[in-house]
C-alpha cells in the first residue's frame, strides 16, 4: 500500500491531501491535477483577481448582462438556492457589509450606523438576475458585489471528487485550511477517517489541545465537513469583540454562536450551510434539516465563561 501526502497554497489557505493505493506515481499525478484545478478555480472565482469571472461580474453587471462560463453560472445558481433555503442567512452578496466593517483586506473597525444602512441596501441575491438562456448575470442596482469566499473551498472540494472518481481513487482525505474537509473511502489503518474539532478555547489560544478541550471527533466516509467560526479576523470596541462573519439580513457581526459544523455529501453546500448555521444560531439546526434531511450538524453557543454544544446527527 502506497501513501502520498502533498500540500499547496491557494484561495488564501493551505490545502493538504493524503491519498493511498497501489500506484504511488498515479496517486501523485492525481494529486497534482487536483491542485492545478484548485488554482484554476481561484483564477475564476476570486474577488481580487481583476480578470476573474467574479471580478468581471462585479465591474459590469450593474451596467449590462455579463456572460460567464456555464460552470460558474451553475455555482451561482447553487448559491442562490442556499440563500433561499436559509432565508438569507447565507448570501454571496454580503461583500459590501464585509467591506463596511473593515474586514475586506483588513482586521475590522467599527463603522457608522448610516454606513451600515447604506451597505445593506446593496446586499441581497434578489438583486442578482441569472439568465439561463445565455448564462448571463445582471445586477438590478449599483453597488452590489459578489464574493464566493464562503463557498470557494467547498466547490474546489466538489471538483476534486470528480477528479478522484475519474482517476479511480478510492481513499483520500483533502482539506482546505482544516475548515473544509473531504473524506473518500477510509485510511489504511481504520474503517473511516476521523476528524477532531477543538473547543473554542483551543482555537482562540485560551487553552492547549487536550482530550478535555475536544468538542467532538467526527467519523467521515464519502462525505464533506465544513466548520465556520467567529474567530480569525476580529476587533474589540467598547469591551466587545466583533468578528468577520456578518449577518446579511441585519448588517451586524454574528453573535448567536461561536462555531458551526455541517456534514453532507456536497462541499459547496456544507460551506454555505455551516456559514448560515453560524448566523442563524441554534434555531437553524432544525430549519436546515427541512432543506437537507440527511444533514449532520453541530453548533457551539456562548454559555457564561464557557460554551455549550448542541448536535444533530453527529
Amino acid at each position: 500500500m502506497e501513501i502520498v501526502k502533498l500540500g499547496s497554497d491557494a484561495m488564501a489557505t493551505r490545502f493538504e491531501l493524503v491519498l493511498h493505493g497501489s500506484n504511488a506515481s498515479r496517486l501523485r499525478a492525481t494529486a497534482e491535477e487536483v491542485f492545478d484545478e484548485i488554482d484554476r478555480l481561484e483564477r475564476q472565482l476570486s474577488l481580487y483577481i481583476p480578470d476573474s469571472a467574479i471580478a468581471r461580474i462585479n465591474a459590469r453587471a450593474a451596467i449590462e448582462p455579463v456572460r460567464i462560463e456555464p460552470m460558474v453560472f451553475r455555482l451561482l445558481q447553487q448559491a442562490q438556492a442556499c440563500q433561499q433555503a436559509t432565508s438569507g442567512a447565507f448570501d454571496i452578496t454580503v461583500a459590501p457589509l464585509v467591506r463596511c466593517w473593515g474586514f475586506m483586506g483588513g482586521t475590522g473597525n467599527m463603522p457608522k450606523s448610516e454606513d451600515v444602512d447604506r451597505a445593506r441596501q446593496c446586499v441581497g441575491m434578489n438583486h442578482v438576475i441569472l439568465d439561463e438562456n445565455d448564462f448571463s448575470v445582471r445586477f438590478d442596482r449599483e453597488g452590489l458585489m459578489l464574493d464566493l469566499g464562503a463557498i470557494g473551498k467547498g466547490y474546489a472540494i466538489d471538483r476534486a471528487v470528480d477528479i478522484f472518481k475519474e482517476a479511480g481513487v478510492e481513499n483520500a482525505l483533502l482539506h482546505g485550511g482544516t475548515s473544509s474537509v473531504l473524506a473518500i473511502g477510509k485510511p489504511c489503518d481504520a474503517d473511516a477517517w476521523r476528524i477532531v474539532i477543538d473547543s473554542p478555547l483551543v482555537s482562540t489560544g485560551q487553552a492547549k489541545p487536550s482530550p478535555e478541550e475536544t468538542l467532538t471527533t467526527l467519523t467521515l466516509k464519502d462525505e464533506t465537513l465544513s466548520v465556520s467560526a467567529v474567530w480569525g479576523r476580529t476587533f474589540k470596541s467598547n469591551g466587545k469583540n466583533f468578528g468577520h462573519v456578518i449577518d446579511p439580513r441585519t448588517g451586524m457581526p454574528v453573535s448567536k454562536a461561536l462555531l458551526a459544523a455541517v456534514v453532507l455529501p456536497s462541499g459547496t453546500e456544507t460551506d454555505a450551510l455551516s456559514t448560515a448555521l453560524l448566523v442563524l444560531g441554534p434555531e437553524g439546526l432544525d430549519s436546515l434539516v427541512k432543506f437537507r434531511p440527511t444533514i449532520r450538524s453541530m453548533i457551539v453557543i456562548p454559555d457564561g465563561d464557557r460554551y455549550k454544544t448542541i448536535k444533530r446527527g453527529l
